[in-house]
């Protein structure tokens, strides 16, 4: 990944009680520790427990005219109605991870790459559902490592610190499983209405380049029947 020429628009999108700004933030942070321009927009449904989420973040080399996305680069959504709202207007050629665990159907872009991880089921394996958030940012960092694991791992430390020590450990382990289920392919993603190229084996995360017909405007957003 070329550091001195960065620009990633990224969306995080959740229901309330997923940690979804908590990973915004958690990134922002360590983008800013390795010297990043780095902007930060929250945004709130019903501000509840189960109220939907999102978090907006820009990560650049250079100055960033401003913290709103219309067409992010790549997308976190780690439940079913954020994939519905989101999907659409990744921009063509993006990354969309997926909480697997949540949603209810598959993703209907094929000028996209989809990474479709069991966030949920796999936090849940390590002692607390609410780790899905870390195992999603791990997947992602491995995919698009705009910032080193051991910043990650600072940051963590940091933000954490005072807690209890298993839920830092929990924290960490679930940044780890993640990282372990998103294999880099070596491949760009291509913008073509038959989907991205490439083949590759994944582990527990599964590619899909599945939906109907579509192809990208001037800015990069998806047109075209789903």
């Amino acid at each position: 990944m070329d550091r001195e020429n960065l620009h990633e628009e990224l969306v995080c999108a959740g229901f309330g009680g997923q940690g979804i700004m908590f990973l915004g933030k958690l990134l922002a942070q360590a983008a800013m520790m390795e010297g990043f321009q780095v902007t930060y927009l929250p945004s709130y449904g019903a501000e509840v427990r189960g109220g939907t989420a999102h978090c907006s973040v820009v990560i650049s080399s250079e100055e960033i005219a401003s913290p709103v996305i219309e067409n992010p680069t790549s997308a976190i959504v780690m439940n079913h109605p954020s994939l519905l709202r989101f999907e659409p207007v990744v921009r063509c050629g993006g990354l969309l991870v997926i909480n697997s665990s949540l949603t209810l159907s598959p993703p209907k872009r094929r000028d996209i790459e989809v990474i479709e991880v069991p966030a949920t089921e796999m936090a849940d394996s390590l002692g607390s559902v609410q780790v899905a958030n870390m195992v999603a940012l791990g997947c992602y960092l491995q995919k698009k490592p705009l910032v080193s694991f051991s910043t990650v791992m600072d940051c963590l430390n940091d933000v954490l610190s005072g807690r209890k020590d298993d839920i830092l450990r929990m924290n960490r382990e679930a940044l780890r499983k993640g990282a372990g289920t998103s294999p880099a392919l070596g491949r760009g993603a291509r913008c073509a209405s038959r989907g991205l190229s490439g083949k590759g084996g994944w582990p527990r995360a599964s590619r899909r380049n599945a939906g109907g017909t579509r192809g990208c405007d001037s800015t990069g957003a998806a047109t075209g029947v789903g």
